[in-house]
């Protein structure tokens, strides 16, 4: 009897239970539970380090979890985000590596054509078995597939060039071309953004779309989780120390997401809330032991006798009370609370006329900026963006043009690195800053705020060296300097880079609502989303 092949979209399923797994000692992931079926695209999202790449491994697997269980139905294609390079091969031979399997199937097909020409005993079922499995992954049309991601991903086509003498990010998008074309059950992809242009990104949203199996998706881009996603793994700590799955796409995990946060928020400030009680309640018992039971003059030591057992009893029902309440809701995470950043309505903070850069900005660009106006900057890379923000902050001489700004008026500007990381520790390096400001006469004593004020670093990154903090943390405490210093023209250069997606979405309110003046360059196509309403400059 003839097997019976099923195409992707029945065919695909990934499931994994309880999965733990730790690293020296530390958990990593800690009770990821997730479903995969055909049609499903997942998106797991989390800040750097909470085990997304981690977590790809797993359901691969390429890496053993320390408990738990993974199972897979179907053929899995996975994305990393470096492709090895292994002795001299070829454009071709990692073309043909991926399509292994099609070759396999069409090479099955060719035998079973023949045997069947040749009218072999069972012929005819190896015949309708080999055609099958052709027709479930749709393999004749395999390498033309290829060849139209290449395409699109702006990739190399030259089969026979040598994959060792392509970039990084060359070599992923000929993987990412390839796996597009395979027909695999499942796709396991890990920043799958990181080295596409538009059309490339158009290219992959479309195909991740139309992609009839499963697909689990790693990235911080929130345009392709908003366009791709129909469930959302958030690995970001919560109450219970357990990830969240958020169905309703990527909107659904912003709602999901913000109601999550608020009960946790209102849970931990319900217990202390009745932890201060309870203290209260025990200080007032004590209160009265010492000075309370003591009866009026006039009365009998007999009074004093069968008060004072009483109160006693009383301060030790309390002590038990406060012993026995247990805060067992831990810490929510920080918000980011944006410092009022004021300027005279109307007045003109910064006017550039006919700037230009030489060799970066060779276009001549003007820019005038009132107070609470706002400024999106876009172009290709190497237009200039950059260097016009660092004109209009006074870091960067024009080679032509002028640039005027305000008697008095503060200028912030969030440029794309961090500058080179130090062994002073976060809150040195913050007040340094303040300090320098205050002490020039830039910053008023009145308007100084608190690098705890901002919520943006938790107080262990606070005392720890700058240069043992992650990227993520080096970026969060740039962007603390820049607003300690009460700008009055906001400049940021690519602000979403190495920041957490609720961070960036706080931060995008912020902006939107502050009475400066704000002019960013960014790529990030939500971004560009969220502030369609700003004006525009193309460079």
């Amino acid at each position: 009897m003839s097997a019976v092949v099923l195409p992707a979209r029945e065919r695909a399923h990934l499931n994994a239970t309880d999965v733990h797994v730790s690293r020296g000692g530390r958990p990593v992931l800690t009770g990821v539970d997730l479903t995969v079926s055909a049609g499903d695209r997942l998106g797991v999202v989390g800040e750097n380090g909470r085990g997304k790449t981690t977590l790809l491994q797993v359901l691969a697997g390429a890496l053993a979890p320390d408990a738990g269980a993974v199972r897979r139905a179907g053929t899995v294609g996975v994305a990393d985000q470096e492709v090895p390079i292994v002795g001299g091969r070829t454009v071709g031979d990692l073309i043909d590596v991926e399509l292994a399997r099609v070759r396999a199937v069409l090479d099955a097909f060719e035998s079973a054509t023949r045997a069947l020409a040749e009218e072999r005993p069972g012929a005819d079922l190896a015949y309708a078995d080999a055609l099958a499995a052709v027709e479930a992954i749709d393999a004749w049309d395999a390498d033309r597939r290829v060849d139209v991601s290449l395409a699109a991903l702006s990739a190399v086509t030259d089969r026979s060039r040598p994959l060792a003498g392509l970039s990084v990010g060359q070599r992923y998008r000929i993987l990412l071309a390839c796996l597009l074309g395979a027909g695999h059950d499942l796709l396991l992809l890990d920043e799958p953004t990181n080295h596409l242009d538009a059309e490339g990104l158009d290219h992959l949203t479309v195909r991740l779309r139309e992609h009839p199996g499963g697909v689990v998706l790693v990235t911080h881009d929130r345009a392709l989780l908003a366009d791709v996603v129909t469930t959302v793994l958030d690995l970001d700590p919560t109450a219970d120390g357990r990830p969240r799955v958020y169905g309703g796409g990527y909107a659904g995990y912003r709602e999901g997401r913000r109601a999550e946060r608020e009960r946790w928020e209102t849970a931990h400030r319900d217990q202390q809330a009745e932890r201060h009680r309870l203290a209260q309640d025990l200080s007032a018992a004590r209160n009265r032991l010492s000075t309370g039971w003591r009866p009026d003059k006039g009365t009998g030591k007999h009074t004093r006798a069968t008060r004072a057992p009483a109160l006693v009893r009383a301060v030790h029902r309390r002590q038990e009370d406060l012993e026995a309440h247990v805060i067992d809701v831990p810490r929510p995470p920080l918000r980011f609370r944006m410092p009022r950043l004021d300027a005279p309505p109307g007045t003109t903070l910064l006017r550039a006329d006919d700037v230009v850069v030489r060799g970066r900005c060779e276009a001549p660009r003007s820019v005038l900026l009132r107070a609470g106006e706002r400024l999106v900057v876009t172009g290709p890379n190497g237009s200039g963006k950059s260097s016009l923000l660092a004109v209009l902050a006074g870091t960067l001489a024009p080679d032509a043009g002028t640039v005027q700004t305000g008697r008095g008026v503060r200028v912030g500007l969030l440029t794309q690195e961090s500058p080179r990381p130090t062994r002073c520790r976060a809150l040195e390096v913050f007040d340094a800053a303040v300090g320098r400001l205050v002490g020039s006469g830039r910053l008023a004593e009145a308007d100084v705020v608190a690098l705890g004020e901002l919520g943006l670093l938790p107080s262990e990154a606070v005392h720890r060296p700058v240069d043992e903090l992650s990227i993520g943390q080096r970026r969060r405490l740039d962007l603390a300097v820049l607003l300690a210093a009460r700008p009055q023209v906001v400049l940021l250069d690519e602000p979403t880079n190495h920041l957490s997606m609720p961070l960036v979405e706080e931060l995008t309110r912020a902006l939107s609502t502050t009475g400066a003046a704000v002019v960013m360059a960014t790529h990030d196509r939500q971004l560009l989303r969220d502030t369609e309403a700003w004006p525009r400059l193309t460079v």
